[in-house]
């Protein structure tokens, strides 16, 4: 079922001119059925993937996956040891795909820059005061302007969840325009923080609010609140993006983060991209997973279905 709002294409820009069109066009949406959507979800997660369906998953995976640090304790070596991992996450099976990104703090973004070098995977910064993004527009601006300036490819902001709860959405769409225009070249990830916005009707109104606003990645969370990424929520920002490049023809791209440990989710992840938005969001360029610890269960499911023999934690290689 579309979830598209009532507008042509041409008439977007007329939606989001301001705070009054804004709101109406965001509200305008047909809300979604909780049931039907937590029921399909749930449905989709008893798909069975079996033998080399299930080997190129877990490749697909560990290529989406942005490998991630973001605590006060990071220091340069961690943030190298980290991007050694990314780079070579099986060290001793060369098959072994890469990750997509290194995702650090901005003051780290140089080291992070330097360490992965030609590799081929990207860095990412999140910026914008992140995680509670409590702090001026200037100041966000500047996180965003330094995380670039460094090297970032990527830039992760966070919106401003109490303006939008306060239906204050044309301050968060400015703030997100003003961003992606401090990015550059970057591409932007807007973080929604589901986990604050209490509905699933508030999750699609983020989504195409991001979009609308020129967001390249809409991502569910900081990982630092709780829930983080939960399938029904992903599904609804699927539905967004999907629907927004049949209103507008632009495809953009989807991050879930926060809580995905395991393979087996994973795996639920990617089916549940297969059957929303389609095989052509299969891509590390359109999907990602924001995670620390998922890539050691991706590499020792790999090396189960590889080897079929199961091995411990204890297995996994040191990069």
């Amino acid at each position: 079922m579309s979830l598209t709002p009532s507008v042509a294409p041409s008439e977007l820009s007329e939606a989001t001119a301001s705070e009054s069109t804004l709101r109406q066009f965001l509200h305008g949406m047909r809300g979604v059925d909780a049931v039907g959507l937590e029921a399909r979800v749930a449905g989709l997660a008893t798909r069975s993937i079996k033998k080399d369906a299930k080997l190129a998953g877990l490749d697909l995976a560990i290529a989406m996956v942005d490998l991630t640090t973001l605590e006060g304790q990071d220091t340069p070596g961690k943030v190298r040891a980290l991007c050694a991992k990314g780079i070579h996450p099986d060290p001793v099976d060369d098959a072994c795909p890469s990750v997509a990104a290194i995702c650090v703090y901005p003051d780290l973004v140089a080291t992070a820059v330097e360490a992965l070098g030609t590799s081929g995977v990207g860095v990412a910064s999140v910026a914008t005061a992140f995680p509670a993004g409590r702090s001026s527009l200037e100041v966000k601006l500047a996180d965003t302007r330094i995380a670039v300036e460094a090297g970032a490819a990527e830039v992760d902001m966070v919106i401003d969840r109490g303006a939008f709860l306060a239906g204050h959405y044309g301050m968060v769409f400015e703030e997100i325009v003003a961003t992606k225009q401090a990015c550059g070249d970057a591409k932007l990830k807007v973080i929604l923080e589901t986990g604050e916005l209490e509905t699933y009707d508030n999750v699609r109104r983020a989504s195409w609010l991001a979009l609308a606003a020129g967001g390249d990645v809409i991502k569910t969370s900081t990982g630092k609140v709780s829930p983080a990424a939960t399938r029904p929520v992903t599904a609804v920002m699927l539905q967004a993006v999907r629907d927004f490049e049949r209103l507008t023809g632009q495809r953009r791209g989807v991050k879930a983060a926060g809580g995905i440990r395991t393979a087996k989710d994973a795996l639920r992840y990617l089916v549940l991209v297969q059957e929303i938005a389609g095989a052509a969001w299969l891509t590390p360029d359109l999907f990602r997973f924001g995670a620390s610890s998922l890539l050691d269960d991706l590499l020792l499911q790999r090396t189960t279905q590889r080897t079929g023999r199961y091995h411990s934690a204890d297995y996994i290689p040191m990069a």
